[in-house]
């Protein structure tokens, strides 16, 4: 599994610009909220999902988006949707719960889970995940975020989570 320290050398590789501030963990959306507020742009909360049959899920979304688990898999066309396990989330993303990011796709070299990100999300720029662990923040830019998610092949199917819509 990557490291910080590698996920920071992959966006340097593919020229997205980043700056991280380190701070103490953070484990939930409301907490650290004097951190969000010193860093300007998008602050996410992620789910780790698994549907029924299966298939993993990532979902990124601004922190203060509402989002209906129970309808979600009829948006996305998944199976019903549960949490995935701390086991398949290391094993998959290189995380632990509490540090799901985004930036954690780096580790799913099968791609394994598909991304969904949030519409509002999308616009936000700059945006603001955990570097693979919840004792920092990096941002990256729309565009670097696009770049990042690029240079991994990955297409984020984007959702209006206010209209329980696929918009892309």
């Amino acid at each position: 599994m990557k490291s910080r320290a590698d996920l920071l050398s992959f966006l340097d590789a593919h020229g997205v610009a980043h700056s991280t501030l380190d701070h103490p963990p953070v484990f939930r959306v409301e907490e650290g909220l004097e951190i969000k507020a010193a860093l300007p742009g998008g602050h996410t909360k992620n789910l780790f999902l698994k549907d029924a049959k299966g298939q993993l899920w990532l979902i990124s979304a601004l922190g203060e988006t509402a989002i209906d688990l129970k309808r979600l898999h009829t948006v996305i066309g998944s199976a019903r949707l549960s949490f995935g396990s701390a086991e398949l989330m290391a094993q998959t993303l290189g995380v632990t719960p509490g540090s799901v990011t985004a930036f954690g796709l780096i580790n799913d070299t099968t791609h394994r889970v598909r991304f969904v990100l949030d519409a509002d999300l999308a616009k936000a720029d700059p945006v603001n995940f955990h570097p693979l662990a919840n004792d920092a923040t990096t941002a990256v830019s729309q565009e670097g975020l696009r770049r990042f998610l690029a240079a991994l092949e990955i297409t984020p199917m984007i959702v209006d989570f206010a209209a329980m819509r696929v918009v892309q």
